[in-house]
């Protein structure tokens, strides 16, 4: 493909010499020859300064906002924009022959996204999925390792459906995708917001800012679907350009309501209730999330046209999702549950949504994760000592700071608490001591990792699998103090 291609519905201020172009890139070690590099700005490195090493590893043509004094380049208003647009004509534009749901929100985006591929497939519908997870074409699997990819990769994984004739593509939208235009020149056919509560403060600053680059996704949506029990709801409104539709368990003025609500150990069943329209949903995922994450699905596919009473048939044949509320086999007469929770509002909801099945005591084993929001760990540490019968607080990711100053951060909330409490800086010792402290009946969540099998410290990245953890102290293979 050309330079000229690439460019096509770009506005450049610059003349350039046309050339084949084999890769595009904003990452400049990853520039090769035939590359078009892209100089983004970032936080630690302004790719700018990076123009004329690019050049000279064979890069063919220079995308920037300022002049780099390189031989062969554009000027861009906004280069990130552009490099998203870029990566679109180098695909071929694929996601235009898809039909794109989005999803965006702090918490229960991967299990939406997860709960309407299935349903979509079991009604004839083959899909893809780009997410915290795994990436699908089909069935045909790839690697995550953002919620939303960036750009390069991001359109390959269209132009991979389209090649695996997908008909719809369902993809989380991370707010740090929406604030550097990865999704720039995408339109999404429906688009879900499920909540906002704090978290990512590290990259956006403030929440104020965390909420408007989550909002940007409804700009471009011809259907927005919102959760109107969130108090954000309203702020995603005024920036749809779509058609509104809500779903709430508190709002009889929503277009959709859950009634009837009953939580069992082994799922979840309330009346999903339309105007015309009244019939049982049951979905075997326990968890007062569910009822939202389920709604946020169904509400969604039947505003896309599909018949109510088949959607909730295939809303009912649905699993749950690696590393949300997964319990582990155990043979133990304690429950071991895994999730992904890793903000305030994502261990407040499962701890609260396991008090509502628990016959026992819950016992909490949770970290926060080394440089990341440091504000939020107090909260969370406030939180799991208010809703757990024992907690036990230890290390998740702490990638380069120091995890027992981490720890310390968390135990500022836990202050004057009369939860009993457990340190354990390492991880598996931390889980040996919860399943020490079990007894019959209880609940022993492991908060934080969830579909992860990886710690990240400041040596480097490491496998660890929570599930192969509790398995190998239970059998006596893995030996703690």
């Amino acid at each position: 493909m050309k330079i000229s291609e690439i460019l096509n519905g770009i506005k450049t201020y610059e003349v350039y010499e046309d050339a084949d172009v084999r890769s595009i890139t904003a990452d400049s070690r990853k520039v090769e020859p035939g590359s078009v590099f892209v100089c983004v700005k970032g936080g630690h490195f302004d790719g700018h300064d990076a123009a004329a090493d690019a050049e000279k590893k064979g890069a063919v043509l220079v995308v920037a906002e300022r002049d780099t004094g390189v031989q062969n380049q554009v000027i861009v208003k906004n280069s990130r924009e552009a490099l998203s647009l870029m990566c679109g004509n180098f695909f071929g534009n694929p996601a235009k022959k898809l039909k794109l749901i989005g999803i965006t929100g702090t918490n229960g985006k991967t299990t939406t996204a997860f709960l309407m591929k299935n349903m979509l497939e079991r009604m004839g519908h083959k899909t893809g999925l780009i997410g915290t997870v795994k990436n699908l074409a089909g069935d045909k699997e790839f690697p995550s390792s953002l919620t939303t990819p960036e750009s390069f990769e991001l359109h390959g994984l269209f132009a991979e459906m389209v090649k695996e004739n997908c008909e719809y593509c369902v993809m989380e939208v991370s707010s740090q995708a929406l604030a550097q235009e990865r999704v720039a020149g995408l339109h999404f056919d429906a688009a879900v917001f499920t909540n906002l509560t704090q978290d990512h403060l590290d990259y956006h600053g403030t929440f104020e800012q965390y909420a408007e680059a989550k909002a940007k996704l409804f700009a471009v949506s011809s259907l927005c679907v919102l959760n109107l029990d969130d108090e954000h709801a309203m702020s995603m409104m005024r920036h749809s350009s779509g058609r509104m539709v809500t779903y709430s368990v508190h709002h009889d003025e929503s277009d959709y309501t859950a009634k009837y609500i009953k939580y069992k150990n082994d799922g979840i069943e309330y009346e999903l209730v339309k105007m015309g329209y009244i019939e049982r949903v049951k979905v075997g995922i326990p968890g007062e999330f569910t009822v939202y994450n389920s709604m946020a699905a169904a509400v969604t596919l039947i505003e896309l046209g599909f018949d109510f009473s088949k959607t909730l048939y295939a809303l009912s044949l649905c699993e749950g999702v690696k590393g949300r509320i997964e319990v582990v086999p155990t043979d133990t007469d304690y429950t071991v549950i895994i999730d992904y929770a890793h903000s305030p509002d994502g261990l407040d909801n499962i701890i609260s949504s396991l008090r509502k099945i628990a016959a026992a005591r819950i016992i909490t084993v949770f970290g926060c994760g080394g440089d990341r929001d440091k504000t939020k760990r107090p909260i969370m540490g406030a939180i799991a000592a208010k809703l757990s019968d024992v907690i036990v607080v230890t290390s998740d990711n702490p990638r380069s700071e120091d995890p027992d100053a981490i720890i310390q951060d968390i135990l500022v909330g836990i202050k004057g608490s009369k939860t009993k409490k457990i340190v354990k800086t390492d991880r598996t010792q931390a889980i040996a001591a919860a399943l020490h402290e079990a007894q019959k009946d209880d609940i022993v969540l492991l908060a934080g990792k969830g579909h992860e099998t990886y710690q990240i410290l400041n040596t480097g990245k490491i496998h660890y699998d929570e599930r192969e953890v509790v398995k190998g102290i239970l059998d006596g293979s893995i030996k703690v103090d």
